[in-house]
């Protein structure tokens, strides 16, 4: 258990961490992408209802 810490520990410290710019940038852009995706998901889904809806009735 220790060595695994211990190798943990040791492979942190080689990690390339984003400075705080680069980490505004990612995070503006993951939420950017995610709120496309449900708007694009949410419009797909409506024009699907509405079309189903159109057909059954």
């Amino acid at each position: 258990m220790f060595k695994f810490l211990k190798n943990v520990s040791r492979e942190m410290k080689k990690v390339s961490w984003p400075k705080g710019r680069e980490l505004t940038t990612y995070t503006i852009t993951v939420i950017a992408t995610v709120a496309f995706v449900a708007v694009f998901f949410f419009v797909v889904d409506l024009g699907i209802s509405q079309a189903l809806n159109t057909f059954f009735e």
